[in-house]
């Protein structure tokens, strides 16, 4: 694969550790073969007024990365940033601009570029905000799913999701962006959303290339937020999202039959989630590949997964990362991955090899024949 006769893997860091924290990063080819990366760094997270959307480029062939800017709002924290190509090859980055230090005061922004080849920093042309006004029917499946909750565990929670869905404001800020759009047959755009006011997803959908957008119904749950999305043959749309919620805690999924408008009620699956981002793609071959967090607890572990049946079992892994659970083990976290046109595949993810010390962008590269051959292995 990829012109690789054996099993293919490289690995390095996109930039030395440095004590700012670096995460959140979404990694994408460009059309000529230069791999783009972006991720927010700053002194902190929504706390920190400091934090700015980041990026790197490499130059296909090249040695190295170059770094700069992407999007830096003065006095206010820039997070979760996410990227993709339209169809007309231009690249959009998507991001959200926390306004008051808590994640439920998001505002979704973005910019485009038609100007990204040439230079090292894309040149944007244009930039906005992205609204989200949920549709009445949003409101209404909220206050039944409230209605049919009997938990008494639960009953807090609830409650404070009734106050927030009669709240005009709070149903259209606090939405953000995480993993990869999914760009449709026809051009329709899939942007995957969550809050972590309603701590549950739903996806923004455009069909006029960005123009505008409407939100399907939401994917309640009860804590399943950071959608990533995935096609089947057919034409189902499969959502894999975080698990926010009590133990267990599992990988949760969702599937849409009408192209992303509306969806099935959010199940756990068997797969193990710390509370922690993941992202799962479509290879040319039809297999899934999966990266995530293989554990209930601690982010100490990711693996990558090859599903051969779409998502209903997942026969191959093998870890990128894994250390011993402790106080001393390392954070691997919030995979981004795609499949460059030579079929090798791409990942970039948070790399904190020791808690509270230097932290960097890891980028790792293999073929899926890597994965296959390592089945059942640990760290390379």
């Amino acid at each position: 694969m990829g012109g690789h006769d054996d099993a293919f893997y490289e690995a390095e860091l996109i930039f030395p550790p440095e004590h700012r924290h670096n995460h959140a990063s979404c990694i994408l080819e460009c059309p000529n073969g230069d791999l783009l990366v972006c991720w927010y760094n700053g002194s902190g997270e929504k706390e920190a007024d400091d934090v700015r959307i980041e990026g790197a480029r490499k130059r296909k062939g090249g040695k190295g990365w170059s770094r700069f800017v992407m999007a830096d709002t003065p006095d206010y924290p820039d997070c979760n940033p996410c990227m993709f190509l339209d169809p007309l090859g231009r690249l959009w980055l998507i991001w959200a601009t926390i306004l008051a230090n808590e994640w439920d005061t998001a505002v979704l922004k973005y910019r485009v570029s038609s100007s990204y080849l040439e230079d090292e920093e894309p040149r944007w042309e244009m930039g906005d905000l992205i609204h989200i006004t949920p549709r009445e029917d949003f409101v209404e499946e909220v206050l039944k799913a409230c209605d049919e909750e009997g938990r008494e565990e639960l009953r807090a929670y609830i409650e404070d999701r009734r106050r927030r869905v009669k709240n005009k404001l709070l149903l259209r800020i606090g939405w953000m962006p995480r993993a990869h759009p999914l760009v449709l047959d026809g051009g329709r755009i899939l942007l995957p959303l969550y809050s972590d006011g309603f701590d549950f997803s739903l996806i923004a959908i455009s069909d006029d290339l960005g123009l505008s957008w409407r939100p399907s119904l939401p994917l309640i749950s009860y804590g399943g937020i950071q959608p990533t999305l995935v096609r089947r043959e057919d034409g189902t749309i499969v959502a894999y999202m975080r698990d926010n919620g009590p133990f267990p805690k599992r990988v949760m999924v969702s599937e849409s039959k009408d192209r992303g408008m509306s969806w099935s009620p959010v199940k756990k699956t068997d797969l193990p989630n710390p509370g922690s981002g993941l992202e799962v793609i479509r290879l040319r071959n039809g297999h899934w590949l999966m990266v995530c967090n293989d554990t209930e607890v601690g982010r100490n572990s990711l693996v990558v997964m090859i599903s051969e049946d779409e998502g209903r079992s997942w026969r191959w892994k093998r870890h990128l990362e894994h250390d011993e659970p402790g106080p001393e083990a390392g954070s691997y976290s919030y995979p981004s991955v795609v499949q460059g046109r030579d079929e090798t595949i791409h990942i970039t993810y948070s790399y904190h090899p020791r808690p509270g010390v230097l932290e960097s962008i890891k980028y790792v590269h293999f073929d899926e024949r890597w994965v296959l051959e390592g089945c059942g292995s640990g760290s390379p």
